[in-house]
Order: structure tokens, then sequence, then C-alpha cells
């Protein structure tokens, strides 16, 4: 009796707890929210299309005015003004991830000092970042504690003084 209970109960486990801990189901939608018609395969297959064009398109450099228009719109203002006859030296210099690839491409004794660069150069934004908001929060701190000095006079001035 007691090998048939066990039994029951190990079955039982195993056909829906074990299912639950390995495959466990989502709990179920709100009632407010309406749900959605089920995609058909040919619209399926388009989604997954264009989300593996865009995939695809962000793993290039360049990925053209759809995806960021804005970017594109500064390039043409610049062409234009070069177009016009207005002489502006650009000198291009290599981006940080350009100079990380070369550094790559040589081995890790090269690697190593373009990232302590990196991380130097990002360090001392942090810490200038933060010294300029420093300086910013004692000068209005001391526009504020200024400006308190300068009620506390006016008030007293105005309350007239009991006398006793």
């Amino acid at each position: 009796m007691k090998l048939r209970v066990v039994c029951k109960k190990l079955y039982d486990y195993v056909r829906y707890d074990l299912k639950e801990i390995a495959f466990p189901s989502s709990l179920p939608d709100p009632p407010h929210v309406k749900k959605r018609r089920k995609l058909t395969w040919h619209e399926r297959y388009l989604v997954l299309k264009e989300a593996s064009r865009l995939y695809a398109a962000s793993w290039v450099r360049d990925i053209g005015p759809e995806l960021r228009p804005n970017d594109y719109k500064k390039d043409e203002e610049t062409e234009d003004e070069v177009h016009e006859g207005k002489k502006t030296a650009k000198v291009k210099e290599p981006s940080t991830l350009e100079d990380l690839v070369v550094a790559a491409r040589g081995g890790m004794e090269t690697l190593r000092p373009a990232l302590q660069r990196v991380y130097m150069t990002r360090a001392s934004a942090y810490r200038d970042a933060l010294k300029n908001f420093i300086e910013g929060y004692q000068e209005g701190v001391q526009q504020v504690m200024e400006k308190k000095g300068d009620a506390k006079p006016q008030k007293d001035d105005d309350v007239p003084k009991k006398e006793n």
C-alpha cells in the first residue's frame, strides 16, 4: 500500500511539479490588457527579415540616413560649406575605437597602454565634471545665503518693535 502511494506521488511530481519547475508558465495577463491577434507566417517572416536587417546594420559603422537622420543632416551642412568655397581645415583624428582596433592587432603589449589611456581620459572627464558640479553647487549655496542675509535685515526694519 505504501509503495503505491509513493509511486503515485512520484508520478504526480514528475507530471505536474517538475514540468512547472523546468518550464514555468507565465502569469495570466491583467483583465484590462487586450490580446493581439497572432501573426501569420508571412508577417512573422517580414518581422524577422526587418529585425535581422536592422541588427546587421547596427554592426556597420555608417548605417545610413534612415536609421540616423540627424547625423546625416550635420554632414550635409558641412559638405555644403565646403562646396560654397569656405575653406575649413578639418583634420580628421582617429577615433578611440580605431585606436583600440589598431592596438588590438598589435597584441596585448600595445593594447594595455591604449586601454589605460582610454580609462585615464574617462577618469579625468569624470573628475572635471565633478569639480565643475561642486563649484556650481558652492556658488548656488553662496547666492542663497546672500539672499537670506539680505532678506533678514529688511524684515527686521519692517516689523515694528514693541516697547515695554
